[in-house]
């Protein structure tokens, strides 16, 4: 389980794909010192598993799922990739419920900058944006971050300079695709509903809001 409050902006250092897999390798740098085989790591948002550590390199396994599901199989040497270690018992939880477990991706459709801040719009397929409600909680590349506004097609997102200079987000252009895992309350709501509701009668964010969640 993560948060989604990024600890470090870390660089891949090898890529190695065989048989639709991938073996990825991340500088860790000082994560690293707090960091074992076996631990889950998200990599921009993907829940992986270090199966090696020399140093301060970690190695991961990456499945053709994964790959399929994410943005990482565009992942090259020197990219720089958000990093969030699991959470832990005792931890202050500040961001939301995240298990690093892809629904999909989106693509940056606007980027519109105000001095330290921006706005981004991101263009979503449907089943994302029926999972998604204004105010609601979303993860862009494991970033925890607040939906501000929808329509039919893509949501935005309001950042401050702090998840600017800390993330990612600030050095991603237009038509970038990014990770999207969509709050696991509201799939579970969404998936509870949709079980009582008459089967022609579809589920969407404006419904959510009808009957009062």
């Amino acid at each position: 389980m993560f948060t989604g409050l990024i600890e470090a902006v870390c660089k891949v250092k090898s890529v190695r794909r065989s048989d639709r897999a991938m073996l990825l390798a991340i500088d860790l740098g000082k994560l690293a010192e707090d960091s074992g085989i076996g631990d889950s790591i998200a990599v921009n948002g993907v829940c992986l598993t270090i199966t090696r550590l020399e140093g301060s390199v970690a190695a991961f396994d990456v499945s053709a799922e994964t790959l399929a599901k994410s943005t990482l199989d565009k992942l090259s040497p020197s990219s720089e990739v958000n990093i969030e270690r699991a959470v832990k018992a005792t931890d202050r939880f500040g961001g939301h419920f995240v298990q690093g477990h892809i629904d999909g991706t989106a693509t940056i459709k606007a980027i519109d900058r105000h001095g330290k801040f921006a706005e981004i719009k991101f263009a979503a397929e449907p089943e994302l944006l029926d999972a998604m409600v204004v105010k609601g909680s979303v993860a862009v590349d494991g970033i925890s971050l607040t939906i501000a506004g929808m329509d039919r097609n893509s949501f935005t997102i309001a950042l401050i300079p702090e998840t600017l200079n800390k993330t990612t987000l600030s050095k991603v252009k237009i038509g970038d695709k990014v990770n999207i895992e969509t709050d696991i309350i509201v799939k579970t709501i969404k998936r509870q509903l949709e079980k009582i509701l008459p089967q022609t009668q579809s589920l969407t964010a404006e419904k959510l809001k009808e009957l009062g969640f």
